[in-house]
């Protein structure tokens, strides 16, 4: 490979530019003189004259002209490179957006452990829209309410929507005598609509005195909060809150369900670094059934149940 001497490059590159001896030496911190000399060193070498004098400037002879439209793209080059490997060497956060229900119950509890399994990988956390698209400009995960199959991005199930009748224990000392009347009378917490619930009593085979006394909740999170703080009952995705009634803050009234054809997934793009490999599987190994609630009686033993 026969190159010039690559010392004298920078100093050739700044003169060109500058149009100065004097000007390029004080950019590079040097004198005069030592950029005078790399000149000549680099004119020497190539056995033609790079620059000419005009007036108290220089300029580019035709050879001149031609080597620093090359030293100018190799130089330019050399600092994209390294650009791109001084980012790679930093820690850059993994951006995860969420939809709350699963940000508030799965996502943030768990993150000190990820965090003590991978200190060297940093995570931002954002709230997403229920029905919001992958947006890879914005974040590299997306955790939500609904599977997106455009090409290019990978889908992991999360949970499923599998919806059972719930409600707090304290709800159900207020109210003793409830299992024995299918939930006449209960207060009926919606999500958006009465259709839920409608579509549950309809499977059930019973028929509700009324389905609107109790609140609708424009927001998922907010019934969740309502239904743990006994406000009533409510049809919540059973393996949503795995945790609450494994730990018997709610109480699953009735094996009788309705399922929804939507499940909560992890979407990511398909082109992923190490760092949102190592995240996706964390978090679908921690969101994996442990203990599956496939009847009331695999929750917790002191609860009370249904034999509905």
């Amino acid at each position: 490979m026969l190159l010039p001497p690559l010392n004298t490059l920078h100093a050739f590159q700044v003169a060109a530019r500058l149009s100065n001896i004097s000007r390029a030496g004080e950019e590079l911190h040097v004198t005069h003189a030592a950029v005078s000399s790399q000149i000549k060193r680099l004119e020497s070498w190539f056995g033609r004259k790079l620059f000419q004098r005009a007036g108290r400037g220089i300029v580019l002879t035709p050879a001149g002209r031609e080597f620093q439209q090359a030293v100018d793209a190799a130089l330019a080059e050399i600092s994209r490179s390294s650009q791109k490997l001084r980012r790679g060497h930093e820690k850059k956060a993994i951006s995860v957006a969420c939809i709350p229900s699963i940000a508030t119950r799965w996502l943030v509890p768990a993150l000190p452990d990820f965090m003590r399994k991978h200190a060297d990988i940093p995570v931002q956390v954002s709230y997403a829209h229920a029905l919001e698209e992958f947006d890879p400009e914005r974040y590299d995960v997306l955790i939500t309410y609904l599977r997106i199959t455009t090409a290019g991005l990978l889908s992991a199930k999360l949970f499923s929507r599998v919806n059972k009748p719930v409600a707090s224990p304290g709800y159900l000392q207020r109210k003793p005598d409830l299992l024995d009347n299918g939930l006449d009378g209960a207060r009926l917490l919606h999500d958006q609509t009465t259709d839920a619930w409608q579509d549950w009593f309809n499977k059930a085979g019973f028929r509700p005195k009324t389905l609107s006394n109790g609140p609708v909740y424009e927001d998922f999170n907010l019934l969740a909060t309502a239904v743990i703080a006994g406000h009533g009952i409510a049809l919540c995705p059973i393996e949503v809150f795995r945790r609450e009634i494994v730990q018997g803050d709610l109480v699953i009234l009735s094996n009788i369900s309705t399922q929804e054809n939507d499940a909560y997934y992890l979407v990511s793009s398909s082109e992923q670094n190490r760092a949102v490999t190592t995240f996706t599987k964390w978090f679908v190994g921690t969101c994996s059934p442990k203990t599956l609630l496939s009847d009331p009686s695999q929750a917790n033993s002191n609860r009370t149940t249904s034999p509905l």
